[in-house]
């Protein structure tokens, strides 16, 4: 009969180091920060373009409707790589850009229902209501993706862009999430069906301005109040030079 090993004997072994399951890179598709700003101040100009010919010049600049289609999914892109970046929602990151959007949606609203109406809310209050089912999801328990769901139904009703705008945004939160072909294709999609709100399919024109962006390293420091400001104060200024006009 053999006997049996001698412990001391198998301590002196080399030990073989147990192999870790493989995990999914996180990190396959990148932008960098100084990229991300430049993507937002683009959508800012883009946006004021669009406002300017909407509501002082009566939309006599196609090009500058067709331009302005872009700055939603820019928006929403730059939104979503920060709420999809690692450690986000343990740091918080959700729950501050919620406050932060909120209270400028509310600070922009009478400029914005002075040139809009009270229907539908600003897109502040779109990008709030997409962090609302991120946040939701990202909890990952039964009844918050329930409550996501009813979040997006619901919610989509009452918001600029409606379900086009929810749809392109988390599109672009699930190919940063774990990029894929199936993901881009998805996301592209979504971007897509913006054009039941403008009509064309300018929108599109964002998916390769954004890949050009993360081929490069555009040194712009962020400016994280910016965006919130700019919103409420340009519409606010295009509110008075209509009333003066």
């Amino acid at each position: 009969m053999a006997s049996p090993p001698d412990p001391a004997a198998m301590s002196r072994m080399p030990q073989v180091p147990a192999r870790a399951k493989p995990q999914a890179s996180t990190k396959v598709w990148s932008i960098s920060d100084g990229s991300l700003e430049a993507l937002k101040w683009v959508g800012l100009l883009l946006m004021a373009g669009d406002h300017v010919n909407k509501y002082l010049l009566h939309e006599a600049s196609p090009v500058l409707f067709a331009l302005g289609r872009m700055a939603m999914p820019l928006f929403g892109f730059v939104l979503m790589v920060h709420l999809a970046r690692p450690g986000a929602f343990e740091a918080g990151i959700h729950l501050r850009v919620m406050r932060r959007l909120a209270i400028f949606a509310l600070l922009a609203t009478p400029a914005f229902v002075h040139l809009v109406g009270w229907w539908p809310l600003n897109i502040l209050a779109t990008l709030l209501l997409v962090t609302l089912i991120v946040w939701l999801l990202e909890r990952d328990g039964r009844a918050d993706r329930a409550a996501a769901l009813i979040a997006f139904f619901m919610g989509g009703a009452l918001v600029e862009f409606w379900w086009p705008a929810l749809l392109c945004c988390l599109g672009a939160w699930a190919f940063l999430r774990r990029p894929s072909g199936l993901r881009l294709l998805l996301w592209t999609l979504a971007t897509a069906s913006l054009v039941i709100i403008n009509g064309n399919f300018a929108a599109l024109a964002a998916l390769p301005l954004i890949w050009s962006a993360s081929q490069v390293d555009i040194p712009i420091p962020r400016s994280r109040w910016v965006f919130y400001a700019f919103y409420p104060a340009h519409l606010s200024l295009i509110a008075l030079a209509q009333q003066l006009m």
